[in-house]
């Protein structure tokens, strides 16, 4: 099985990172890291992340995760070649995903027009302004897409997917292998119970407006 991981730059490394401790580990799968062009890939933190191929190298992946950016309006004008190549492989894959904001890129991609998706809070309008019916759940399925809301529902997107392309007990062992079980110290990790002025900083430091 080919998974393509997409690579580009300012992307968030545990959009990508996530998603790839649960499913590259299983029997039978085939990572591809691709970018625009092989070599490193700087993320929105800094950290780089080599791609060891180019997106034209898989034209048809059976599955493809998308990782969002923190500088997602940014990237929307950048990664012209991720989008063509989204909607060229998109007919061809058995499961779309992505991960925060990458869904931004799948709805630029035309593939979320009038389709429920998920995405960071901070980018929900952005999302809705290219087609989609947004959703604020933490991972949302729609045929054969699966969107993420922020950053670290990826690994409960990955989960999701092990489900769907093995079976439960597959998706429960990779959740015991990574030994997910949150148990948060705030109660602050969404836009629904964080505290207003914990909001209002955050905004102001992702510039949403």
């Amino acid at each position: 099985m080919d998974i393509a991981f997409a690579l580009y730059t300012h992307m968030t490394a545990l959009d990508l990172t996530g998603p790839h401790e649960t499913l590259a580990h299983l029997a039978g799968v085939d990572a591809h890291y691709l970018a625009a062009r092989p070599g490193p890939v700087r993320c929105d933190s800094g950290l780089q992340i080599t791609a060891t191929g180019v997106f034209a190298d898989l034209p048809r992946p059976d599955v493809i995760v998308v990782p969002g950016s923190g500088r997602w309006r940014e990237v929307l004008e950048e990664q012209g070649e991720l989008v063509d190549w989204l909607a060229a492989a998109y007919p061809h894959t058995t499961w779309m995903t992505s991960v925060c904001t990458g869904s931004t890129l799948l709805a630029k991609a035309g593939i979320l027009t009038g389709r429920p998706a998920t995405t960071h809070w901070g980018a929900r309008e952005d999302l809705r302004a290219l087609g989609a019916e947004v959703s604020n759940a933490r991972v949302v399925v729609d045929g054969n897409v699966i969107t993420a809301a922020g950053v670290s529902a990826g690994i409960d997107m990955g989960l999701t997917l092990v489900s769907r392309l093995w079976d439960d007990e597959a998706a429960q062992a990779a959740q015991l292998f990574l030994e997910y079980a949150p148990e948060p110290p705030f109660e602050s990790g969404n836009l629904e119970t964080a505290p207003p002025n914990v909001v209002q900083r955050l905004g102001s430091l992702l510039d949403l407006r």
